[in-house]
């Protein structure tokens, strides 16, 4: 199905190209007819022209020649003599006939647009300089306008396309996180239980509570997932505790190879949000770190404060990221791992700015030297 929607939307595509080389062609051909009979129009002008400049005072059967001439209204004309000194002019505005250097620039002007008429008078030659009329300017842009429309739908139908895509993949990825927050609920429930039994076999406590707090992080993980696809639900909660909740997580589970620092103010600071999906952001950019450093570098999460933001930055001393890839990493399916699905990145910025209505993006980043990530909030004054 989706092989036969690709054939008929390039068959769409290329039919419409020929359409308009099609247009372009005959436009082009009709173009230069009508500047062809253009051409024709003005040697038959100059000829009146010489007519009346060499017809005798007596002479009374010029009335052919003076219509000739008063029924051009649209095309301007310049005569010159063999020295090109302008002798006359025809449907140039006064302003630019009265300016020696304005009418020097219009006569130019006429010299590119078509090749001269050549009329002798007596002896002498004089030469006729003629531009395109209206209608002739017109056709000439008319192909460029068409070409501009063309791409304009294009654009149009590629982006159409490209959304439709994208909606389909989003309910695609939608209906899985449903589906797997549906099957991880089953085992889950069995897993309490027996953490219940193992609390009645007295089991060494500290294991028990390892496993309970693993237990606790599937249930959250699963809770994430079902989620997805729907308006979450926030709620006013002290940004620093629910960062350090997950910093503390990882801490505790990452290689000791790694140094981790958390730096924050003493006092709380109330932000809105969702504290599931805030979890889940900082544990992609913290295993994003961890993966950056390659299990071995430093780990540093800092928030700080303005009167009216607050802002966390979550730094590594891994690998770097290129400045051309500052945007790209953010999108589905883009991953510099080996093993990855891509989507870490691309539901942090989701959750922080469609859901969260905060803003992420990465801070800096020198490649070899690490990189910093920074996610801003608006604060809510308690």
């Amino acid at each position: 199905m989706t092989i036969k929607r690709e054939i008929i939307r390039w068959t769409l595509i290329a039919t419409a190209f020929v359409v308009l080389l099609l247009i372009l062609w005959n436009t082009y051909s009709f173009f230069q007819t009508y500047k062809e009979e253009e051409r024709i129009k003005m040697e038959i002008w100059a000829t009146a022209s010489n007519t009346l400049n060499e017809a005798n005072p007596v002479d009374t059967n010029l009335e052919l020649p003076l219509l000739i001439l008063t029924n051009n209204t649209t095309i301007p004309i310049i005569q010159t003599d063999e020295r090109d000194s302008i002798l006359a002019m025809v449907n140039v505005p006064l302003r630019i006939q009265q300016d020696e250097q304005e009418a020097e620039l219009v006569l130019r002007k006429l010299k590119n647009e078509n090749a001269p008429i050549e009329v002798e008078v007596g002896k002498k030659k004089q030469y006729l300089y003629y531009g395109n009329s209206s209608l002739l300017l017109k056709l000439k842009y008319y192909p460029l306008a068409l070409i501009l429309i063309f791409i304009f739908f294009t654009v149009l139908i590629i982006i159409f396309y490209r959304s439709n895509k994208i909606a389909a993949q989003n309910r695609l990825w939608t209906g899985m996180a449903k589906e797997t927050a549906h099957q991880i609920g089953t085992p889950l429930s069995s897993l309490l239980g027996w953490i219940e039994i193992m609390k009645l076999e007295e089991i060494n406590p500290s294991i028990i509570d390892e496993i309970d707090k693993d237990v606790k992080r599937l249930q959250t993980i699963a809770d994430r997932f079902s989620k997805i696809g729907s308006k979450p639900q926030l709620t006013p909660v002290d940004l620093i505790a629910e960062t350090q909740k997950t910093y503390t997580y990882f801490q505790q589970r990452a290689s000791k190879q790694i140094t981790f620092e958390f730096t924050a103010p003493t006092r709380d600071i109330v932000v809105s949000l969702n504290p599931e999906l805030h979890s889940w952001t900082i544990e992609n950019l913290i295993k994003n770190a961890i993966d950056a450093t390659k299990g071995k570098g430093k780990i540093s999460v800092l928030i700080t404060e303005t009167e009216q933001f607050v802002q966390l930055y979550i730094s590594d001393t891994g690998s770097g990221i290129p400045k051309n890839k500052f945007e790209k990493i953010f999108e589905p399916g883009y991953t510099s791992k080996k093993r990855g699905w891509g989507l870490g990145l691309s539901l942090s910025r989701r959750i922080v700015e469609e859901y969260q209505n905060g803003k992420i993006k990465v801070h800096q980043s020198e490649l070899g030297k690490g990189t910093t990530f920074s996610i801003v909030y608006k604060k809510i004054n308690v």
